[in-house]
This record gives structure tokens, C-alpha cells and sequence, in this order.
């Protein structure tokens, strides 16, 4: 008898799906007050930690003051990004951080519901999700997938806009190193080419209207090469919707 193939260490997609959707139904202590019986995290947390702020239209680094001609900041207004608009829900900083780190590294996929319910509470995300044709997630790149077993731009993607979801139509093409130890100029060269369209579909994106999705914008090379990509496919308008945005470097 030929020996029993190894159990997997993650457990399959649809068995994960349905442990978030337990989690997140299930009372517990929000995670940044310690407040029980709440969800991840509760409304007052929220209420306190993710208040909106002016911020670039087409990057989401925040501006110190936003008026009606000012709504971009100057590295926009010299380069403007292939981005129509950009939105982010808070910065990458405390609490948020943590919340993410246990999202995106420790397995734990129940998070995606408290954080896309957190980028739903920013007064941009629901215009932009109601009025687009398409959303697509960032595409993770092979290896890091393997490793964690999922897409977190995916998982939050499904619970902003499950309808109108699309995870094969933006690929990623190329592996690249990490992002972090790179300056600007060194991230932009780094993921040149590592995006592309499905060259069977690419027409399907001709004069519509995307929303692309991800979790952590840092300097932006990843997701303006990704929109890159989409616009060469002929798309009309292009909004990226992140979840946090670090600081300018």
C-alpha cells in the first residue's frame, strides 16, 4: 500500500472560510481596549483610532491642510501616479499595526471581516465600491503565497465587494525581493514588469471602472506598477482602496 500523503499544515480554503466567518460572529475582547463581550475591535476603538484625515487624492500620504485646490501632495502633482484616486482608511501605526500583523502573518484570516468592516468606515470606500465595475486584489507573489496560504488583499477584497471580485484577471508575473530594506527609486525598479494582465481577458477592461484592492500601501511602487498594468488594458478610471498607509519614508 503506497504511504498516506502528509496532512497539509493550513487547512483548505473552504474549511478557512468557514472558521472566519466563525470567529468573526463569535463575541470576544476587542484587541485594543480589552473590552468584552465586543468584536475584534469595537466601535468606541474605532471611533477613536480611525478618524478620517486629509490626505492626497492619488496617494493617501496625509496633508496638513486639504482645501479645494490643495488635495494632492507635490510628489502627485510632479509625477502624477497612474491612480485616479487613492484612499486609505488609517496610517500603518499603532493599534492598527499589530491588528495587521496578526492578519497577514500568523493565519489568523478572521481578521479580514473587522478590518474590510474597517475600511468600510471610511466615508470613501462605499462610492468608490458602488460605482466600479471591477475589483481586483494586489496578486501576491507565488512563494509568499505558499507560505501563508492566502491572499490578504483577496480576503479583504471578497468582504468589501464579493460580487464584483475578480482574483484571475491581475497577475503577478515576477517574484521580487522584499520591499522594505529598498528606498523609492530601488522599489520602482524592483517591481517594473512584475505585474500584467491575463492576456486571454486583458479587452475585458476596456472603458470600465476598477478598484483596486490591498492591505498596506508603504512607498506605493507595487500597487502604481499594478495600476500601470490596468490602465494599459484600457480602463477608464482606477481607484485604489488600502487599508493603511505607512508613513512618507
Amino acid at each position: 500500500m503506497p504511504p498516506l500523503p502528509a496532512p497539509s499544515p493550513k487547512p483548505a480554503p473552504k474549511l478557512r472560510e468557514r472558521l472566519a466567518r466563525f470567529a468573526a460572529a463569535v463575541p470576544s475582547q476587542c484587541a485594543i481596549c480589552r473590552a468584552w463581550p465586543a468584536r475584534p475591535v469595537c466601535e468606541a476603538c474605532v471611533q477613536r483610532f480611525a478618524q478620517p484625515q486629509p490626505r492626497c487624492r492619488t496617494c493617501a500620504l496625509p496633508l496638513s491642510a486639504a482645501t479645494d485646490t490643495l488635495t494632492q501632495c507635490g510628489a502627485c502633482i510632479r509625477h502624477p501616479p497612474p491612480v485616479d484616486a487613492c484612499f486609505a482608511a488609517v496610517d500603518y501605526a499603532y493599534p492598527w499595526s499589530a491588528c495587521i500583523a496578526r492578519f497577514k502573518f500568523r493565519q489568523q484570516v478572521g481578521w479580514a471581516h473587522a478590518l474590510a468592516d474597517l475600511m468600510r468606515h471610511s466615508p470613501w470606500t462605499e462610492p468608490a465600491l458602488e460605482r466600479c465595475d471591477l475589483v481586483l486584489p494586489m496578486p501576491l507573489a507565488r512563494e509568499r503565497l505558499r507560505e501563508r496560504g492566502y491572499n490578504q488583499a483577496l480576503e479583504l477584497a471578497r468582504r468589501l465587494a464579493p460580487d464584483k471580485v475578480d482574483a484571475r484577471l491581475l497577475l503577478r508575473v515576477r517574484d521580487t525581493p522584499p520591499q522594505r530594506d529598498l528606498n523609492r527609486s530601488q522599489r520602482q525598479r524592483n517591481v517594473r514588469g512584475a505585474f500584467l494582465l491575463d492576456p486571454l481577458r486583458a479587452a475585458e477592461l476596456a472603458g470600465r471602472r476598477v478598484v483596486l484592492v490591498d492591505d498596506v500601501m508603504t512607498s506605493g511602487a507595487s500597487l502604481f506598477a499594478a495600476a500601470a498594468a490596468v490602465r494599459q488594458g484600457g480602463a477608464a478610471h482606477i481607484t485604489a482602496l488600502v487599508l493603511a498607509r505607512t508613513p512618507e519614508d
